[in-house]
């Protein structure tokens, strides 16, 4: 039987044939792409041609395409729609890969042409991308222990090793701690406040299980409205402390011990590579530079805020009391905060859902993507999915006719997958990733193929996925994420799209939530399901002037995720116990009690399993780059077609220029951290 990984892709736009592949294909793929890869390396070794930058630097990024397709494919099925069977390859795939990515970066003779093109670079006529790549290539490979000796490199290898199996089984723990843990609730008095289609939701989940009765889990849409509008104390209570304690409960699925591995391994590469930390070497490739810059930082918003988030929740605390609650708890926090976002705007989130069923909220970010960036989306059933609940796209671009045309023509720009429902096989929260990168090669513009994932409600009988405001908002930062992958203009695929400094890629996603919050753009698609009501004017002005409800106690969690993960990173022999390091580390920043039974390192998943190591700070630093960039859409229009190009420009460029000056060619300056405390406090 033929694999369909080692064939060419005779699919529409050669996109992943899912409906030919098995889990048994995976293995013998990634072994066989493996083996190819590196006879193209080779083929670059060995030729006798003296060492350019087209046969080595080009020659090299555009290696193991193939790989790099199947790779995205099986790791984006780990995280969307993952099995045992899955997970199970995943643990034997990634130890392959990362010899494999070892093997090359300190393949010496390799590195030898690498760095004679680089020392003469003076000799070649490069443009402004082509000088990005061999810069960027030059110094992947010192980082990945080009410059280290044969002893040195060997432990490189087993550490980068180690590492990649003790992240995903990070990663795999918190999954199935996550879908472990249920709560069947047969008593509806127990269940009051919350609202009669999130009841509908728990209902259908106990039918689900075969159950009767009622079923919380700890998914997001299940587990945050029960969070959020039970009246049951005792069973908010109950249900943080499960949600808190996943990966912490001395069980097969801990994590502790993982943490403290995962950090000392890092910290080790580091050293090996002669930075005092990881989070010197992690940040010596982002805007921040430094542990000491992103502590400055993170401590200069923590001044500017706190007095903020103090107030807010002395607020808060003011409302419980009339409750009889003389000491707030951190599972206090959502079930007041709604009722004062009430009170106070009034505001409520089940009210609003009506208005935003999913359909229209993703019509409205597509009618914001053709106003902006002259984008359509078409819904295609040629494209095969990896699971039945995901839509296909096909995007266009919409070419302004020259003037020896005739009418506009529409350019295929890229595919889209949309995938929004929880699964058991899904990780929770919500992502962008793609499944191809833009490039160019041999005069041919491959175009991305990008996915959206989510976990909103799925619709319930007759009635569609009703959003919060939150998830409208969540919806439109990873579509800002997926524009900057579908805009992609580059001639390489490693500096395409979201393949830019860490601290830079949430601009586009931070900016484009803004919209949300605009009520000249909320009037066009904010419209009741049943009644298709425009969503009332005095409503609509209320979400606009409650963005900033709880913004100071908002932005003090973010900052405490930001040390901790710093102070993770900067000394692992600090650490010992993982729950007393992590309440050390946020002290500063927490507002309510610590609950010793509770730990959120253990699912701290950006940082222990993901590509936000040193970097969850990037979230705040992101968001003086998108409030000082929507700053200049909103004096000139929010919808203002020569400052959209001007944007449209940053996002195309993907990583071919240093992102400062990607941001000072869109805005004229450097981004203001005043817009951000603008926006915040006023």
């Amino acid at each position: 039987m033929q694999n369909p990984l080692l064939q060419p892709f005779t699919t529409k736009h050669q996109s992943a044939p899912f409906n030919e592949i098995k889990e048994e294909h995976f293995l013998p793929a990634f072994q066989q792409l493996i083996a190819d890869s590196e006879k193209e390396i080779e083929e670059i070794v060995n030729s006798e041609t003296a060492p350019t930058f087209e046969n080595v630097i080009e020659a090299l990024a555009f290696s193991g395409e193939q790989l790099e397709m199947v790779s995205s494919i099986f790791f984006n099925l780990n995280s969307a729609e993952t099995n045992d069977e899955i997970q199970k390859i995943a643990q034997e795939v990634s130890p392959l890969l990362t010899e494999y990515s070892a093997r090359i970066s300190q393949n010496e003779r390799l590195f030898a042409k690498i760095n004679t093109v680089f020392t003469e670079k003076a000799n070649y006529s490069l443009t402004e991308e082509q000088e990005m790549l061999l810069t960027e290539t030059y110094k992947g490979f010192v980082r990945s222990g080009a410059l280290l000796n044969k002893e040195q490199k060997e432990k490189f290898k087993e550490i980068s090793i180690e590492l990649s199996k003790k992240s995903l089984q990070f990663g795999q723990n918190v999954l199935a701690e996550t879908n472990n843990y249920f709560k069947l609730i047969t008593d509806e008095k127990e269940l009051a406040g919350i609202p009669e289609a999130v009841l509908n939701q728990y209902r259908e989940e106990a039918k689900e299980r075969g159950l009767e009765g009622f079923v919380v889990t700890l998914q997001y849409p299940s587990f945050l409205p029960l969070m959020t509008y039970a009246e049951n104390r005792e069973l908010r209570k109950e249900m943080a402390l499960a949600n808190g304690k996943k990966a912490f409960n001395n069980n097969e699925f801990d994590n502790r011990n993982l943490i403290t591995e995962i950090i000392s391994l890092k910290q080790e590469k580091a050293h090996l590579l002669g930075y005092s930390s990881y989070a010197d070497y992690v940040l010596e490739e982002r805007m921040a530079k430094s542990p000491s810059a992103v502590k400055s930082f993170l401590n200069e918003l923590l001044e500017k805020a706190k007095p903020y988030a103090e107030k807010e929740i002395e607020e808060l605390r003011a409302l419980a009391k009339t409750d009889g609650i003389s000491e707030m708890q951190s599972y206090d926090h959502a079930y007041y905060a709604e009722k004062l976002r009430k009170e106070k705007y009034d505001i409520d989130d089940e009210e609003l859902k009506p208005y935003f069923p999913l359909e229209k909220v993703q019509e409205a970010v597509f009618m914001l993507a053709k106003r902006l960036f002259n984008l359509e989306f078409k819904e295609t059933t040629e494209i095969p999915k990896y699971h039945e609940e995901v839509k296909t796209y096909e995007i266009f671009e919409n070419q302004e006719a020259s003037t020896d045309q005739q009418q506009s023509t529409n350019q295929f720009k890229a595919l889209l997958y949309a995938d929004y429902s929880p699964r058991k096989g899904k990780r929770a929260g919500a992502w962008m990733t793609s499944f191809k990168n833009q490039f160019r090669k041999n005069g041919v513009d491959h175009r991305p193929h990008i996915s959206v994932v989510c976990n909103f409600s799925k619709p319930n009988g007759d009635l569609p996925s009703l959003l919060t405001f939150q998830e409208v908002t969540t919806l439109f930062h990873e579509f800002g994420h997926a524009l900057h992958g579908v805009l992609a203009d580059t001639t390489y695929p490693n500096l395409s799209g979201t393949s830019v400094k860490w601290d830079f890629v949430e601009l586009p996603s931070q900016f484009l939530e803004n919209f949300c919050y605009e009520p000249e753009f909320l009037k066009t698609f904010a419209r009741h399901y049943e009644t298709g009501e425009i969503l009332p004017d005095d409503k609509i002005q209320k979400i606009s002037d409650s963005k900033n409800f709880m913004e100071g106690y908002q932005t003090l969690r973010q900052i405490g995720f930001g040390m901790l993960d710093i102070a993770y990173h900067t000394d692992a022999a600090k650490v010992g116990d993982v729950k007393t390091f992590e309440v050390e580390e946020t002290k500063a920043t927490n507002l309510y009690p610590s609950n010793p039974e509770t730990a959120m390192s253990t699912s701290f998943s950006h940082i222990f399993q993901g590509g936000y190591s040193a970097g969850y700070y990037s979230y705040k630093w992101a968001e003086v780059l998108d409030a000082d960039a929507f700053q200049y859409f909103k004096e000139n229009g929010i919808f203002n077609p020569e400052i959209a190009a001007k944007y449209k420009k940053l996002l195309s460029a993907g990583g071919t220029k240093d992102p400062m000056e990607l941001y000072k060619n869109f805005r004229g300056s450097e981004p203001k951290v005043e817009s951000l405390l603008k926006r915040a406090f006023g």
